[in-house]
């Protein structure tokens, strides 16, 4: 409206991600990838204490397998996650919005069948 001189905002969001088609496609093959264990986060305290006590339950549990920290906000968005540091495993969020402990990741990956 040329009254209250508003123009047409940009695809961006306040935390500076850039939600374009392109960008969200990627980030929806990048979420089905799947067969994988990720931490969705900033990179903060919470997002570095998750990931160590992940790291714990893996090694407790003999698994091998590497740990993904994803940073970028349109990845995030793409898992549908407004709450961060969260837990995906597989392609699928088994946990968000807080910092768990290593016997609550291990018990979460026992009940989504994960690990026996």
């Amino acid at each position: 409206m040329a009254l209250f001189h508003l123009t047409k905002k940009k695809d961006t969001c306040c935390c500076g991600g850039d939600y374009n088609a392109e960008n969200m496609a990627k980030a929806e093959l990048v979420k089905k990838e799947g067969a994988s264990v990720k931490i969705l986060g900033s990179g903060c305290a919470k997002c570095n204490q998750l990931e160590a006590a992940t790291r714990a339950a893996l090694q407790q549990l003999g698994i091998d397998t590497e740990i993904d920290h994803i940073t970028d906000f349109t990845q995030i968005a793409a898992y549908g996650v407004m709450s961060t540091p969260a837990l995906v495993v597989d392609g699928k969020v088994i946990a968000y919005g807080k910092v768990l402990k290593t016997n609550e990741i291990i018990k979460l990956l026992q009940k989504n069948k994960i690990v026996l």
